[in-house]
């Protein structure tokens, strides 16, 4: 098996580009996967965007074509208003047991949208534009090899896109450049990303306990969160809405203690930059863990970048990236 790539990115934008240049998909609500198969072997190796092997999570997509392709995709399920929902994987994102995996493929099943081929029967793809890329991914649909998967429709008009993915509840559209080449790794101004709900993948800096726990039997009440910047992690609130049961008897398992806040502020502020009233009580750790936090109310994007967050609720653990990603 060659080396695995790792996803090209796409940058944050407003509004969908305008023009023939462009071509626009749907944002799906899920988690990225590259798959990659060999020539003669049934199972589709699985990679997350770190490079970790996602593949026994997985076992009703983790049967792709037998012939040398690797894809790029997001893996979604659906909720019970039938839309694809990050929340309903992260069960079984993190299940590496084969027997779990297959209980969980029958009550929770998921489906492969594959968006891009980066390679085809020994030949690397990613030199060529969006478009030649796109043309050879739906002739292998054609000719039935991608029969387990899916490939989802592209579209010519990003603003009919986005206002129909918003008035459906979808999380939003992502828009391309025709003529792009696929830079692994690269997060790229050819590639926008628009969503309709504000989504922050944020840094676990430390934790303060349920109200009411004291001593030993404390519990995971809420987490501090915070962004990398160049500058070092920078505070952006407190999360307690979501977190309970065993979300957060798992989220317990994985924190790091640490004596010193890891949070970056002024020198004369010990604790980085965190309000006295989020500092006091609090248990720091070290920022290893990445959180999925959801933000409510108007202005959600200015308030996450340029203050704290509004109103954030919990809604899952981020392992397959790392914090450098961010």
């Amino acid at each position: 098996m060659p080396p695995m790539l790792r996803p090209m990115l796409a940058t944050p934008g407003d509004h969908p580009p305008l023009g023939d240049a462009w071509v626009h998909e749907v944002k799906w609500d899920g988690i990225r996967l590259l798959g990659a198969s060999e020539e003669g072997r049934t199972q589709t190796r699985l990679v997350t965007r770190n490079g970790n092997d996602a593949t026994p999570a997985w076992p009703e997509i983790a049967t792709g074509p037998e012939r040398d392709v690797v894809v790029d995709g997001e893996v979604i399920a659906l909720n019970d208003a039938g839309l694809p929902d990050f929340r309903v994987l992260m069960d079984r994102m993190h299940n590496r047991d084969a027997r779990r995996a297959a209980r969980f493929a029958e009550r929770i099943p998921a489906t492969y949208m594959v968006f891009d081929l980066l390679r085809l029967d020994g030949r690397l793809l990613v030199e060529e534009p969006w478009a030649e890329r796109r043309k050879i991914l739906e002739r292998l649909v054609e000719s039935g090899d991608l029969s387990s998967w899916q490939v989802p429709q592209t579209y010519d008009d990003g603003q009919m896109l986005h206002a129909v993915t918003r008035e459906q509840g979808l999380e939003g559209i992502v828009s391309k450049r025709r003529s792009s080449r696929y830079r692994p790794g690269e997060r790229t101004k050819d590639w926008v990303k628009l969503a309709h709900r504000y989504r922050a993948s944020l840094v676990v800096g430390g934790w303060r306990p349920e109200v009411g726990t004291e001593g030993g039997t404390e519990r995971l009440g809420a987490l501090l969160v915070g962004q990398p910047t160049p500058d070092g992690l920078v505070y952006r609130g407190r999360v307690g809405s979501g977190i309970g049961g065993k979300r957060g008897r798992r989220l317990a398992e994985l924190l790091r203690e640490t004596p010193r806040s890891p949070f970056a502020g002024p020198d004369v502020d010990r604790d980085g930059g965190v309000p006295p009233e989020d500092a006091r009580g609090t248990h720091w750790v070290e920022p290893l863990l990445v959180v999925e936090v959801e933000t409510h109310g108007s202005a959600v994007a200015a308030a996450t970048y340029k203050g704290r967050l509004r109103q954030p609720s919990f809604i899952g653990i981020r392992d397959d990236i790392e914090p450098k990603d961010l």
